[in-house]
């Protein structure tokens, strides 16, 4: 019988194949006591575990390199080595000989090891966590003789559907299109960045499942419909006939969008409105441009530092940052410097904290690590040399954080200056407004800072209180909230009071109708990913900007947000139709 599984959506499109599914958590582990004799049999299992563990992880690091490059896939090294660790062997050997099978030795010594080094005041000790869990997990799998498998194991061409708990970075980086086709995830919401990444790949997801790991098996064919949030598991064959039905509408519809690339972004009361794309990785940018978009108004680095071993170096920075501003020419380029934390943590889940979207993350984290800070300001002041490169800083809360980062990018321009290295000196630098003390305080930003480009994901967070990754409270979190919407209409007038740019560039702005409240808000620049890029053109061409704001003045006086999405939903309606 077909089941039919109902999440949250993240990237649309409909695909269907058989599930590929992956249960990467670590497994329970049964008491076992095993009596004196039997301590040198169950060594002498744990140590071939390891050695299977270490011959696995080298096969999946040669895999994922092909496809995502060996700098990637070097957290896999970083893993065999925690496997080759003295002292863990050690301390395993001897909780088995005071009587305990080799999984549950195993299974308490990693334990301890991933509670030691999450308290550690070390950085790099803290960084390791994910991958001892990684470890914990490949090789207690061995152990209790469980299936050992990963995304790369699939052929190419397998068109499979990835279920999976959560994408962490081990299997992010081996995320191949050519065996991958969509995402379903029992965690996330439309914000998470499993969510974001699916869109950047344009690979079709769906998001806040709760329970698809444990309703289906691998090989089970599966419908997955990324624009309505369902997972259709065993479908009739009138269900697999309505998808293909759907599949080709929806073809037809992207290219008959994909016609708007080259037309200009103008309301029919003349308004103008830029449109610039979101770029996660550079081998986005050149589809980026040829979606039309006017330049890149968020670029994403954390792709340099999720699921590495080592942070990236300063040439390897510039030649990625080149990549993308060679393919938009003149058009600006807004690099955001790393936003590591919350819900996009780098190799080793650091920082590991109770409360990560509240703690050392983004700006804070930067400015706490000045050297690793100055090296990704340097190759932006390099890369600044060949086209329109602005900064732009992430989750900035005080106006410290600003003059902070400006001595920094003072200190890169000299030691630069010294080396005799060419590089621009006049770059731009804006910030990220992400929290209602930011909106709060914003006149004495705007006086200190080229531009604001408000990332509505953190906002509609800080804002409602409500944790955006928390698939459980997705219904909560509600964009268009007359708070939310006040605060974005707050920063809008004080940057135009200022003569700074204001932008949008979080998720908000490639939803059809937010797009609508935003324009109704006073804001003309929007950044969105380019999978959107077109539907949003299409809403700009189809309105009136005027009515857009007549409608946007009863949003902000509505009392709820569904009050407030009726009103917007209502006049843009009224206007071209259901937004889709």
């Amino acid at each position: 019988m077909p089941m039919i599984l109902t999440g949250i959506p993240a990237s649309p499109g409909i695909v269907v194949g058989p599930a590929h599914l992956l249960r990467w958590e670590v497994p329970e582990v049964p008491p076992r006591v095993i009596a004196d004799h039997e301590a040198e049999p169950e060594i002498a299992h744990f140590h071939e575990a390891l050695a299977q563990a270490t011959t696995r992880l080298r096969e999946v690091r040669e895999r994922a390199s092909k496809h995502a490059g060996p700098a990637e896939a070097g957290i896999f090294d970083v893993q065999v080595s925690i496997i080759e660790d003295a002292e863990l062997r050690a301390r395993v050997e001897s909780v088995i000989r005071q009587g305990f099978g080799a999984e549950r030795a195993f299974d308490v010594v990693m334990l301890e090891w991933r509670e030691h080094f999450a308290r550690s005041q070390h950085a790099m000790m803290r960084e390791r966590v994910g991958d001892l869990i990684d470890v914990h997990i490949r090789v207690l799998s061995l152990l209790l003789g469980l299936p050992d498998h990963d995304p790369v194991d699939l052929p190419k061409g397998a068109n499979a559907i990835l279920v999976t708990h959560d994408l962490t970075p081990s299997l992010t980086v081996q995320l191949d299109r050519e065996r991958i086709i969509g995402i379903a995830t029992d965690v996330g919401t439309r914000t998470s960045h499993v969510a974001i990444l699916a869109r950047s790949l344009g690979l079709p997801a769906v998001v806040g499942l709760l329970e698809a790991t444990t309703r289906l098996e691998s090989g089970d064919q599966v419908i997955l419909d990324g624009a309505a949030g369902t997972l259709t598991v065993r479908p009739t064959a009138a269900e697999l006939a309505a998808a293909a039905a759907r599949a080709a509408h929806e073809r037809r519809s992207r290219d008959e969008l994909a016609l708007l690339a080259g037309a200009e972004a103008v309301t029919r009361d003349g308004v103008r409105i830029i449109l610039r794309a979101n770029v996660d990785l550079p081998d986005e940018a050149a589809a980026a441009a040829a979606s039309g978009a006017e330049g890149v108004g968020l670029m994403r680095t954390e792709f340099l530092v999720v699921g590495r071993a080592t942070m990236p170096d300063e040439q390897e920075q510039y030649a990625a940052y080149v990549k993308v501003i060679a393919a938009f020419g003149k058009h600006p380029v807004i690099i955001r410097t790393f936003d590591v934390g919350g819900d996009k943590l780098p190799v080793g889940g650091f920082p590991h904290e109770a409360n990560p979207f509240l703690g050392w993350r983004a700006i804070r984290m930067c400015l706490d690590q000045p050297e690793i800070f100055k090296t990704q300001l340097r190759a932006l002041l390099r890369a600044a040399v060949h086209g329109d490169v602005r900064i732009m800083l992430p989750l900035v809360v005080t106006v410290d954080e600003v003059e902070q980062s400006r001595f920094l990018l003072g200190e890169a321009q000299r030691e630069l200056a010294e080396r005799g290295v060419a590089h621009r000196a006049d770059v731009p630098l804006g910030i990220m407004v992400e929290t209602p003390a930011a909106v709060m305080t914003a006149d004495a930003l705007a006086e200190r800072v080229a531009f604001f480009s408000i990332g509505t994901n953190d906002l509609v967070q800080y804002t409602l209180a409500v944790d955006r990754g928390n698939a459980g409270l997705a219904t909560r979190f509600t964009p268009l909230h007359p708070a939310v919407l006040r605060l974005i209409e707050r920063t809008q007038r004080i940057g135009a009071a200022a003569g700074i740019d204001v932008c949008v560039c979080g998720e908000m702005a490639s939803e059809p109708l937010m797009a609508y409240a935003l324009m109704g808000l006073g804001i003309r620049q929007l950044s969105v990913s380019a999978i959107s890029l077109p539907a949003v053109k299409r809403i700009v061409r189809g309105i009136h900007a005027s009515r857009a704001s007549e409608a946007a003045r009863g949003a902000l006086a509505a009392g709820t947000a569904a009050a407030a999405e009726f009103l917007l939903r209502t006049a843009l309606e009224a206007e071209i139709g259901a937004p889709g």
